[in-house]
Order: C-alpha cells, then sequence, then structure tokens
C-alpha cells in the first residue's frame, strides 16, 4: 500500500517542476555554461544552495531536464500512435503531437541542441535511448504508408525532426503560438515524410 501524497510532498514536486523550467530557460538564454545554481534558483525564489535539496547538481539538472523531455516525447508520442485507428491517422497523431511539441518547448529543444555535450555519461546514454526509441516509433509508423528502405525511412524522420525543431530557432515566440503555425509546420512535415521519389 502507498502512502498518501501530502501538501509537502506535492509543495517539493511543484518546487521541482519550476526548477526544470526555470533551468531549462536560462540555459537556453545563456548556455549551461553562463547560468550558475544561484541563477536558476534566484529565479524560482530560493538560494543557490535550496535546488541541491532537489537535484544533485547542475550537470544533473541539466540531466533531469532532458531525460524528462526525452521521455514525455516517448510516452506522449506512443500515447497518440496507439489510439489511431489507421496507418493515416497515426502519422498524423504523431506529426501533431511534435509539432505541438516543439512549439510549446522551444527553451528545451535549444538546450537539446547546444547542451548535449555536458551531460553526464549515464544521462547521455539515456538521452539517446530515448531518442532511439522515439524514432523507432515514427519509423513504425512510416513504414506502411511509404515504399522506401530502413535506411531511407529514417533519413526521412530525422529530416522531419529537422524541419519541425528549427522553429525554435526560426520563429518568434509569439509566431509559435499561432495555429497557423503549427498549420504550416504539419502540412510540410506531412509532405517531406511522404514526399515520392
Amino acid at each position: 500500500m502507498t502512502s498518501p501524497v501530502t501538501a509537502r510532498d506535492r509543495a517539493k514536486a511543484e518546487r521541482s517542476d519550476a526548477i526544470l523550467r526555470e533551468a531549462a530557460h536560462l540555459f537556453s538564454e545563456r548556455g549551461y555554461n553562463g547560468v550558475s545554481l544561484e541563477d536558476i534558483g534566484a529565479a524560482v525564489g530560493v538560494s543557490g544552495p535550496a535546488v541541491y535539496r532537489h537535484f544533485a547538481g547542475k550537470q544533473a539538472l541539466l540531466g533531469a531536464v532532458l531525460v524528462k523531455v526525452s521521455d514525455d516525447l516517448v510516452t506522449g508520442g506512443t500515447a497518440v500512435a496507439t489510439a489511431a485507428d489507421s496507418p493515416d491517422e497515426r502519422m498524423q497523431a504523431l506529426i501533431c503531437f511534435h509539432v505541438e511539441f516543439a512549439l510549446g518547448n522551444a527553451d528545451v529543444i535549444r538546450v537539446q541542441d547546444r547542451d548535449v555535450a555536458h551531460l553526464s555519461d549515464a544521462d547521455r546514454d539515456e538521452v539517446r535511448r530515448l531518442q532511439r526509441t522515439y524514432i523507432e516509433l515514427w519509423i513504425d509508423a512510416l513504414a506502411p504508408l511509404v515504399d522506401a528502405s530502413a535506411d531511407e525511412l529514417r533519413l526521412r524522420v530525422q529530416a522531419c525532426f529537422g524541419l519541425i525543431n528549427s522553429t525554435p530557432h526560426s520563429t518568434r515566440a509569439a509566431s509559435r503560438a499561432h495555429a497557423a503555425t503549427a498549420a504550416v509546420l504539419t502540412a510540410m512535415a506531412t509532405a517531406a515524410l511522404r514526399v515520392a521519389i
């Protein structure tokens, strides 16, 4: 039997989530080397040393940010793929899911692109394992729709990710909130994945 969740447990979880959000934002703005634990603590209203109550250090915090987002992609992608009734619906659901993720998580995408080299070996291995799982999910969804080799399917999927994940670098925050931006990205991703060669 599990113990009931207390108000203190909830407060600690909320503080940890706030630290993760602010860390991602600050890492995105300044880079891993440009941010201290004191900066992150100040952003959530605690001292730098208080961050250690939640995370072992700055590298562990970076790992928590990037492992969590990779896990969220696998979990969310699996859920939408499983709920779809046909191969076409499955592919479209994955595209819409990833577009929504990219538009809502620009900070984390920037951190992933720039600061993955600062991860511990264990966290880097876990991020890569989760990324491979996510890529395979997409390849499995695309395979019934495109007559292509396994290598080409992988190329199409990874090129599609590049297209969608470029939005934090190529759009302003205001435009990422518009439905039209999501519609354009979804149409472009669909065309890129399924283009006839």
